[in-house]
Parts: structure tokens; sequence; C-alpha cells
């Protein structure tokens, strides 16, 4: 028997958004990889140089002082409890709350991709510091202890891969478009914020934190797709007969 058109309809439409989605992240993660290409080359040069310098002297305007931020103390720290949602406890923590979650709810598939997510982020923020070597700003301007290498930021780099994964799976929870926005735009704001307090801090240069966002974003996006396309194989696999196009004359 055909199926009704109605819901032959709804399906062909919720097929096409999904495509469109999985298109949607092959853009973003070419662009991700095309940014971070970019802002690599550019931060060895003169004028990246000089624009990652005249962003740290705008948010250290204080000559005598140059570990003290601009703005009034509470920002000073704001910024600090915002910069500890991207490091590596607080995010191994609410990941490990996260696991637990998705494992009750047999939600085996999404639990590895977080777990994948977040090693590979680690993996890649530590070989590409490895890789450019590049120094922190000076420590007079620093307002938190730093580690390793600058490029690109790891903080930014993992509140990406983590809070925009996050988001994406808690979007399937939601079916009103709104809902799901609202959720994914909260992922992303996050990671801004985390960034951003980076060089506020001083901790970063702004070309770090830029290329902390793209290779987050390309990462997260790639996780999406893996995961996409083994849902789209295994619904395939399991479609009813009646769902295929019919043979007979």
């Amino acid at each position: 028997m055909a199926p009704h058109p109605t819901a032959f309809l709804t399906r062909a439409l919720r097929v096409a958004r999904t495509e469109i989605a999985a298109v949607a992240a092959l853009l973003v993660i070419a662009l991700g990889t095309l940014t971070f290409i970019e802002v690599a080359d550019d931060m060895r040069e003169a004028d990246g140089q000089a624009f990652d310098q005249a962003v740290l002297h705008a948010v250290r305007p204080f000559a005598d002082d140059p570990g003290r931020p601009w703005g009034p103390w509470w920002l000073h720290e704001a910024a600090a409890d915002i910069t500890s949602l991207g490091g590596i406890s607080v995010l191994t923590l609410f990941a490990l709350m996260a696991l637990g979650f998705m494992l009750f709810q047999g939600k085996r598939l999404s639990a590895l991709l977080l777990v994948v997510g977040l090693a590979g982020g680690v993996a890649l923020s530590e070989g590409l510091k490895a890789l450019f070597e590049r120094e922190r700003p000076p420590l007079e301007f620093q307002a938190v202890e730093t580690l390793n290498a600058s490029f690109p930021s790891g903080h930014a780099l993992l509140s990406t891969v983590f809070y925009l994964t996050l988001g994406v799976m808690l979007t399937r929870a939601f079916p009103r478009k709104r809902m799901k926005a609202y959720v994914l735009g909260c992922g992303v704001l996050i990671a801004l914020l985390i960034g951003l307090t980076r060089i506020y801090l001083g901790a970063h240069w702004a070309s770090d934190v830029f290329a902390g966002w793209s290779v987050g974003a390309a990462w997260a996006m790639a996780l999406w797709l893996f995961a996409y396309a083994i849902e789209r194989r295994q619904r395939l696999h399991d479609a009813p007969l009646q769902d295929a196009p019919s043979t007979n004359v």
C-alpha cells in the first residue's frame, strides 16, 4: 500500500531539513579550517602581530599597571569566573555528568561522541600548541596563571567543542525550532564568552582565540556529521519495505 500523501510530504520535508543541516555542517568545517589556516599565517606577519598587540593594549590601557584589565572590579571577577568554564577540570566534570545521564538514557552513541569529541579536542589543542610553539603575552599582562604554549587557545577550542556538541545533542530533545535555536545559541554564547575572557585576562592573543574557535567548531561539526551518517545508515537499514518505491507495474 502506498503511503499517505501527507505522511510522505512530512517525511520528505524532514529529510530535506536534515540534508540542509548536513550541508551547513560541511560549510562550517570548511570555513573553520580555512579560517584557522589564515589566522595561523597572519599571526607570523607584521599586520597580524600589530593587530594582536592593539587588542592586548586595548584591554590593558594602564601603562603604569599593565596587569590591570580595563573596567570595574566586578568585570574582572566575572571574567575569571567565566573563563574557568573552559578549563579542563570543569569541562571534565561537566562531561562526566553528561556522560552518566546519556548512559542512563541509553544514548550510547551520544556518549561515545562526547568522549571522542573532548578527547580529540585535547589532542588537537596540545598537538597544535606543540607545532606552533607560540609564546603567550608578556607575564606582566597576564591576570591568570598559564601553563603551555599560546596558539591556539585551549580554552576557546575545548569550550567550543564541548558546549557546541552538547548544544547540538540537546536540540534533539525539543521539537520546537525556537527551543532548538535557544539551546544551540546558549552553547555558542558560552564558548564565545570564554574565548573573550582569555583575551581580556591577558592569557592569550586575540588570534589564539580566533584559531581555537575555528578548530573547535570544525571538529564539533565533524563529529555531528559522523553521528548523522551512522544514524542515516541505520534508518535506511531499518526502513519498512512499504516506504520504498514500488516496483509493481
